[in-house]
């Protein structure tokens, strides 16, 4: 019974990446190029999130300011995430909505991009980081699922929406993680060029 179910979680996700391969390819490439030009102009990557998603922007800031697949110099990435002396203060201070608003407005800067993601696109907090991105003329690359939700309306032409297309949370989570690995992989070789394989 386990092993069924098992087998079951692997053949619907590798199912899921494989059907959402050609639909995801463009926004993902749309993505790498965004950020790519941010970092090239000295301009940072911001990223916000909850729970699963809090722990994807961790992820993504530390291949950028570590390593991803080769050696190169530190790119500047904050995941939004991760200091609980400011998420705790503003959370209650202000309301949990504002968490990612205020450091939005701290640390963004014209040009900068926010990577928000949400696998809803509804998340309260997420939406409101967006709306304060945008007011700092800074560019989104959404990372969604479940038809994209708030966020893929909040978005302008300038943005890029990657959403999966697919309902449960989980599937979703897993193709966030490996649009994250395309995103690094891309970023390094539009900044590096080659292929850190080769």
């Amino acid at each position: 019974m386990i092993n069924q179910r098992i087998l079951g979680h692997f053949r619907e996700s590798a199912e899921l990446k494989i059907r959402a391969a050609t639909q995801l390819a463009q926004p993902i490439e749309q993505a790498v190029e965004l950020m790519f030009t941010a970092l090239s102009n000295g301009n940072k990557i911001l990223a916000c999130g909850n729970g699963g998603s809090a722990a994807d922007c961790q992820h993504f800031a530390a291949e950028l300011v570590g390593r991803f697949e080769r050696e190169r110099l530190p790119l500047p990435a904050l995941a939004l995430t991760t200091d609980t002396s400011i998420l705790t203060a503003v959370g209650n201070d202000y309301s949990y909505k504002e968490i990612f608003v205020k450091q939005v407005q701290a640390f963004g800067q014209a040009g900068d991009v926010l990577f928000a993601l949400s696998t809803s696109g509804n998340s309260a907090n997420v939406v409101a980081a967006i709306d304060a991105a945008l007011e700092r003329d800074m560019r989104i690359v959404a990372l969604t699922g479940k038809g994209g939700g708030v966020m893929g309306k909040q978005l302008t032409e300038a943005d890029v929406h990657i959403c999966v297309p697919h309902d449960r949370t989980t599937r979703i989570q897993e193709v966030h993680l490996l649009t994250i690995h395309c995103l690094c992989d891309g970023i390094d070789v539009a900044l590096f060029g080659g292929d850190a394989n080769e």
